[in-house]
């Protein structure tokens, strides 16, 4: 079910966190100044055992008590030092990175409003929702903290080594032996970590998917009784994923215990070394007691390394998988085309000329959806298009307004051919009703004027009018009425006739209608095309229609058979002369086509 295969080949993870740099670069300044602030707290660290250093040799050995309480004093102050500067860092990285965060959420929906529809054809929605929630949330969480004290325990180690050494070489070079060997076990661990990372995202997303299908087909499960299946499909999904969290997790207990245990035996051999060196008099007390502090004290920063490089992977993952879906090429043409192909000929009204179609995802060299498209609907026309299941009627209206780019031929509208146009043009002057009508969680008024943002108050009246959805007046609130998600709070002819009133709202100069009537009853269906004839009028309309009542809406039909327009006529004329048609109307054969 991924729409991407979970692989990390010759992927680095420093050049997929790069990517980031652009919606870093606006806030760097307060991004530098929490590495800076948290890379003095950390050395604030260091002194501590310098400071013991010098209570053991001094106050202590010569039984100093003032002296004691004034270390003490030393320590906490450092102490105190030490945490407002954690906390200070905390503060000067929450805003900036919120603000990176919603950048690139914003980015994200904004770039989905702009791809084409075969982009959406091809991908799942969960997997285009965990990666504007799960994996911005892991890029934001990488900026927070692994970003920054990569670097401050980077510089804290080395400045803790040079302090060993700088106390006791021999000590120093025993403590540092395993850092080679340490360096080769988080190489091996971050390669075999990034491929599991990035399985894992993956299957979140299928999960996310599967349980977004479940809510919205909630009537569908619960009608056929098939809430076990589809328990059953997420069980199998939430199995694998958590196999896949626990590979993750058995990576990293093994990184932390050999990070953790290898410098422990390292810093136990000092331990017995130093103490042979103070009882031969070769080392001081306070030595030793600050050797093994300024260890301790680097115990943190080495152990937290492979936690931070998973959190690393993760988000270097997370990245890979956001800038897939921005990487993704947008609807070309938003300015339209030159100006050149917008006057070659065409004539008025909508024309199809030697229009071939063939879908993205299709095999090269596979038949067209449609082949060889030649048909003129002329201005003030309505032409029905009639065809048989998959004969590829919702197709070809939906190379009218681009939903799809035609593979051949052209589309042209009054002889501009609609690749001259820019998209938001075109679509002013197309508009769309859909078989399976689409309702946005909002009022019945904001989904019917989303068909025109200039309309206002008298043009959803008279669209409602039109569609015959006085049935809104009734409602609670009226046109202010929230519709619910899907607006599955309403009937299907409901939620069809608003769609119409959509499509009909801003009075545009071109109407397609992909079976819009198929929900209503026959009374109401009456009453929707009366009004349709008059706005019909008004427009040139290309109507998909299944049934006799909406062919004769029409001036002329279209017979769309096999991808191909095989007659062109009035409904009796068809009627009389074409058995197709003929058995079309009978109700032998109907329906809609991808």
């Amino acid at each position: 079910m991924s729409t991407t295969d979970a692989t990390t080949e010759h992927r680095s993870a420093v050049r997929s966190l790069l990517r980031l740099w652009p919606y870093v670069r606006p806030v760097r300044a307060r991004l530098f100044a929490a590495a800076v602030v948290a890379i003095v707290a950390s050395c604030l660290s260091l002194v501590i055992p310098l400071v013991l250093k010098w209570m053991v040799d001094g106050p202590v050995a010569a039984g100093d008590t003032g002296g004691v309480w004034l270390g003490a004093l030393y320590l906490l102050l450092l102490g105190v030092a030490e945490a407002v500067l954690f906390g200070f860092r905390r503060w000067l990285v929450a805003r900036p990175l919120a603000g990176v965060e919603a950048a690139m959420r914003a980015d994200l929906f904004r770039h989905l409003q702009r791809l084409p529809v075969a982009f959406h054809d091809r991908w799942a929605s969960g997997q285009l929702l965990s990666r504007g929630t799960t994996d911005l949330m892991l890029v934001r969480l990488f900026l927070a903290f692994p970003l920054t004290f990569l670097l401050v325990n980077g510089v804290t180690i080395v400045i803790g080594s040079a302090i060993l050494l700088v106390q006791d070489w021999t000590l120093g070079l025993l403590l540092l032996a395993p850092a080679v060997p340490l360096m080769f076990v988080c190489s091996v661990f971050e390669a075999r970590y990034a491929a599991v990372a990035r399985s894992a995202q993956d299957q979140v997303g299928d999960l996310t998917t599967v349980v977004e299908e479940s809510v919205l087909g909630i009537r569908i499960t619960k009608g056929f009784g098939r809430h076990r299946s589809q328990q059953a499909a997420f069980r199998e999904l939430a199995r694998r994923l958590r196999g896949t969290e626990l590979v993750k997790a058995r990576l990293l207990a093994g990184i932390w215990a050999v990070i953790m245990i290898v410098p422990e035996l390292a810093i136990g051999a000092a331990l017995v070394l130093g103490t042979v060196q103070v009882a031969d008099g070769d080392l001081s007390a306070g030595t030793l007691v600050a050797f093994l502090s300024t260890a301790l004290a680097l115990r943190w920063p080495v152990e937290s390394i492979g936690f931070l490089l998973a959190l690393s992977q993760e988000a270097a993952t997370a990245t890979d998988r956001y800038f897939e879906v921005m990487d993704a090429a947008a609807e070309t043409g938003e300015e339209g085309a030159p100006s050149s192909r917008a006057t070659a000929g065409g004539g008025g009204g909508l024309r199809f000329e030697a229009v071939e179609f063939r879908y993205p995802d299709a095999d090269e060299g596979s038949v067209p959806v449609l082949r060889h498209i030649d048909l003129h609907v002329r201005p003030g026309e309505t032409m029905a298009l009639v065809g048989a299941t998959g004969s590829g009627k919702t197709t070809l209206t939906a190379l009218v307004p681009r939903l799809y780019e035609v593979t051949g031929g052209r589309i042209t509208l009054d002889g501009q051919d609609i690749t001259a146009l820019p998209r938001a043009r075109l679509r002013e002057l197309v508009s769309m009703a859909f078989e399976e009508p689409t309702l946005f969680s909002a009022s019945v008024g904001e989904n019917v004027l989303m068909g025109d943002a200039g309309a206002g108050e008298e043009e959803l009246r008279r669209a409602l009018g039109v569609a015959q959805a006085g049935f809104v007046h009734a409602l609670p609130q009226g046109v202010h009425t929230q519709v619910g998600e899907q607006g599955l709070s309403l009937s299907g002819g409901q939620r069809q006739r608003l769609a119409l009133a959509r499509a009909v709202v801003g009075r545009p100069r071109f109407l397609v209608l992909d079976d819009p009537l198929s929900a209503l009853d026959v009374h109401t269906e009456a009453l929707v095309e009366a009004a349709l004839r008059r706005v019909l009028r008004d427009t040139t309309a290309l109507v998909v229609a299944h049934r006799p009542s909406t062919v004769l809406l029409a001036d002329r039909v279209a017979l769309l058979s096999d991808g191909r327009i095989t007659a062109v006529g009035t409904h009796h004329e068809l009627l009389r002369d074409h058995a197709e048609y003929a058995r079309l109307m009978s109700g032998a054969d109907r329906g809609g086509s991808r």
